[in-house]
């Protein structure tokens, strides 16, 4: 009896040592096999993983401090486990070069990132948010170092790499600024291949952008971001990447009061070059819902699309609506040509726009003839409808922050009008009729969260 009992004590020893994995080690024997570790509900997450795939069943895991999964290692996370940072040493997920992240939900059990706090305690930026980073490539001549204080490179020559698959995942209360202008965003990802598979992925209440791309081919389907503080989607270093079916929802008091909040924010370099390959998002049907409230707390609200810095784009069969101070915004000589001419690189075709100021405008723009009267004809006369009043689109009850129906209502112009041509017959994209994210089903039932009330402490 005294022999089992013993044995009992060291698998029970053994079995809690797993569930509290901090670092891997590498196998003494052979250092170069990889491990494969299993961890419990109620596991510590923590530190830098070296060749070992890491497995996190459903459950509730803490996320704590700086987390690295280096070159050749894996992260599998099932559906339904909930990853909560520690409060202290607030948590970020690396996925450098190399290593893959294999976190797949289901509509009925999403993967949730999410604060440590307590419900009501919550608050943006209570940690990181999740950093991904690939080898494809970048217009830069070295190798970058992500912002956000992590220290590691992205970019190469792999336009096909692959770092995993997101799939219905949430990550709520992320962003934090490591120093000025170099923060991490809920989902950040750099020079990323196109063999990655991000889908249904809801970034809510994050403290600076929602998803920041830089560089990177990777394409994507079913984005949503939900109160965020900065940007909702900002694209740089040359990213040339597709997405389609894409939300931007703001909650009007909450926006970063030190900078403006977009729904797009999107430039060549942070100092306009003419760098190759041209930053150049490929977008189709989505759904830019602004805050539509003019106050103190809104003020810092901005515009529905901010192309700027020499960047390229396509914006197509989408609905923008209720953004404060402009629509459609072209903010340097190489973007305005990009759109007007005299070399047509980028589209803003078959939309709905509304804002409620200056729904086209330029910046410092000095090409001869530049006006916002030329950037608003040539959007209309690509089958873009400008919209009097965002009522005018016929959404169902876009505004609402708690229960958002974004559906087109009956005899809504968002019902009609898409159009698919030029990079839009790209196998990526399925071809609508409609205009927006949405047309009869709301594919944001079940897996993501708007309820969050805030109260005197947080949400």
């Amino acid at each position: 009896m005294k022999s089992l009992k013993f044995n009992a004590l060291i698998l029970a020893v053994a079995i809690l040592a797993a569930s509290c994995q901090k670092n891997s080690e590498p196998d003494p024997i052979n250092p170069n096999a990889k491990q494969t570790l299993t961890l419990q509900n109620g596991a510590v997450i923590t530190g830098v993983y070296k060749n070992t795939i890491l497995n996190i069943p459903e459950g509730n895991f803490t996320l704590k401090g700086y987390v690295y999964f280096e070159d050749g290692s894996e992260i599998n996370i099932a559906a339904g486990a909930t990853i909560k940072s520690d409060v202290s040493d607030k948590g970020a997920l690396i996925i450098e070069r190399g290593a893959k992240i294999n976190a797949i939900g289901t509509a009925a059990k999403p993967i949730v990132f999410t604060s440590g706090k307590a419900v009501g305690q919550r608050n943006p930026g209570d940690w990181g948010g999740i950093i991904v980073l690939g080898k494809a490539k970048t217009n830069r001549s070295t190798e970058p170092t992500i912002e956000g204080g992590v220290g590691k490179n992205f970019g190469g020559t792999v336009d096909n790499d692959n770092s995993g698959t997101i799939k219905y995942v949430r990550i709520e209360f992320a962003g934090i600024a490591s120093q000025p202008n170099s923060e991490i965003n809920g989902l950040t990802l750099g020079g990323v291949g196109s063999g990655t598979t991000i889908e249904y992925v809801q970034v809510a209440y994050g403290n600076d952008d929602a998803f920041e791309i830089f560089g990177g081919t990777v394409n994507a389907k079913y984005l949503v971001a939900y109160a965020t503080a900065d940007d909702d989607f900002d694209f740089d270093f040359g990213y040339s990447g597709r997405i389609q079916f894409g939300v931007a929802l703001r909650d009007p008091s909450v926006v970063d009061p030190g900078d403006a909040g977009n729904g797009v924010e999107c430039d060549n370099d942070g100092t306009g070059t003419n760098a190759t390959p041209a930053t150049r998002p490929v977008l189709s049907n989505f759904t830019f819902v602004g805050p539509n409230v003019d106050n103190t707390a809104s003020k810092n609200h901005n515009y529905a699309n901010r192309f700027r810095r020499a960047t390229n784009f396509v914006l197509n069969n989408s609905v923008l609506i209720g953004w404060m101070k402009g629509g459609l915004s072209l903010e340097s000589d190489a973007t305005y040509s990009s759109f007007v001419g005299p070399t047509i690189t980028s589209e803003f075709k078959n939309n709905l726009i509304h804002a409620n100021a200056s729904t086209y405008r330029i910046g410092s723009v000095a090409v001869a003839g530049a006006t916002d009267v030329a950037v608003k004809a040539k959007a209309e006369g690509s089958a873009t409808i400008t919209l009097a009043a965002a009522a005018d689109a016929k959404l169902t009850d876009p505004f609402n922050l708690s229960s958002p129906n974004m559906l087109p209502a009956s005899g809504s112009p968002a019902l009609t009008g898409a159009a698919f041509a030029g990079d839009l017959t790209n196998t990526f994209f399925t071809s609508t009729t409609y205009r927006g994210a949405f047309s009869t089903t709301n594919w944001m039932a079940g897996w993501t969260s708007f309820n969050f009330t805030k109260g005197a402490s947080g949400y």
